[in-house]
């Protein structure tokens, strides 16, 4: 009985915090709304593109999602916080790891949006725009452009955390740390699928810039799991 009654008590406190994060969500879209068109002509002075649109709602559409995404950039670490805060009951988190996740993970999601921003997004559009000429010149969707770029920052942020939660699933014995260990195979070659899929050209600089990166974060996953004595 009193398990059913802890696992009530989480249900709800984890939709309280869903629900508060939708709004705070909600909310900071349109305080950021405001100032999208300052945070559009950033993007594009720092990836040096003149957009265009091709029906009436697009702007609008376009600064909607700027600054959708830039709200979920703000508000990470809150949203990493709930996170934790839902996997701290059913895997025994203290209050101690739990303030260690949440800051680790939010490190490691600026550090990869921020890569992102300075190296794999200009090195990418340049490549693709390489490909035109006098006689082919680019115009670039303004919705398109803001919806690709923003997601491309936050999607690169969010797989930057990996590993610390390799370290979570090792901790809490999900997954061992000789599995890692011993897959290491297996994971250059979903890294190389995801850093295919995820970067902007397929080619072998820009999938390189991705994957390395990547990889380096899974092999420190498993150098902080020797360290911290996890088998």
């Amino acid at each position: 009985m009193e398990f059913h009654v802890k696992l009530v008590a989480g249900v709800v406190r984890l939709r309280r915090s869903l629900l508060l994060c939708a709004g705070a969500l909600l909310a900071s879209s349109a305080a950021i709304f405001a100032v999208s068109p300052r945070l559009l002509a950033m993007l594009q002075a720092h990836l040096h593109q003149e957009l265009a649109f091709y029906t009436v709602a697009e702007p609008f559409l376009a600064h909607a999602k700027l600054s959708f995404f830039t709200a979920i950039f703000l508000l990470m670490p809150l949203l990493l916080h709930v996170l934790w805060g839902a996997l701290a009951a059913p895997f025994a988190i203290a209050p101690a790891a739990r303030a260690a996740f949440t800051l680790a993970t939010s490190g490691l999601f600026y550090a990869g949006a921020s890569f992102c921003y300075l190296v794999t997004l200009p090195f990418g559009i340049d490549f693709l725009l390489g490909f035109g000429s006098d006689s082919l010149k680019p115009l670039i969707s303004i919705e398109r452009f803001a919806g690709f770029v923003s997601l491309f920052i936050v999607s690169f942020g969010l797989i930057f955390q990996l590993p610390v939660f390799m370290f979570f699933t090792a901790r809490t014995g999900i997954f061992p740390r000789r599995r890692f260990e011993q897959h290491r195979r297996y994971a250059v070659l979903i890294i190389s699928i995801l850093a295919a899929l995820l970067t902007p050209t397929p080619d072998v600089v820009n999938m390189a810039l991705m994957g390395v990166p990547l990889y380096l974060l899974y092999e420190g996953g498993i150098l902080a799991m020797r360290f911290s004595g996890i088998d």
